[in-house]
């Protein structure tokens, strides 16, 4: 089981301090992959207009852009909430940027009140992720909001 508290305390560790939002993003992805098991993928998409734009991440190559209401990471938008889904095939609208995924979790990213991103975490293995999960990467992502509110 993933300790997201240490995982939390870990996060604060590297960013802390660090006015680079980039370099944060890219820790933190690198942070989730090598701490969360049965992973293919960790990262950002950070809001441009309508659509979602590739941020930093670990893991295979992913598609460049999502428009906001397609697929997980833009319904998560659309819907401005966490969406978890046990089984990527059976989600209406599901973009297959790595046909080896099978479960997704995807959590809005806000500063001001305004969505500006999402953190995207998909894995290989179905239902992979549950509760408590959610939960500890919601705290995880509030981390990273404040981040990306740093001036």
């Amino acid at each position: 089981m993933v300790d997201y508290k240490e995982l939390c305390t870990s996060l604060r560790g590297l960013t802390d301090g660090v006015p680079h939002k980039i370099a944060n993003l890219a820790n933190a992805s690198a942070l989730l992959y090598e701490a969360l098991p049965r992973l293919n993928w960790a990262g950002f998409y950070l809001l441009e207009g309508d659509r979602l734009v590739l941020g930093p991440f670990q893991g295979r190559p992913a598609c460049i852009e999502i428009p906001v209401g397609r697929g997980v990471c833009g319904t998560a938008v659309a819907r401005g909430e966490t969406v978890l889904v046990p089984d990527v095939h059976a989600f209406p609208g599901h973009i297959a940027c790595d046909s080896a995924s099978q479960s997704e979790l995807v959590i809005p990213l806000r500063v001001d009140g305004r969505i500006v991103g999402v953190l995207d975490i998909d894995s290989p293995v179905k239902a992979r992720f549950n509760e408590a999960d959610r939960q500890g990467l919601e705290a995880f992502a509030a981390i990273v909001e404040g981040v990306l509110a740093q001036k």
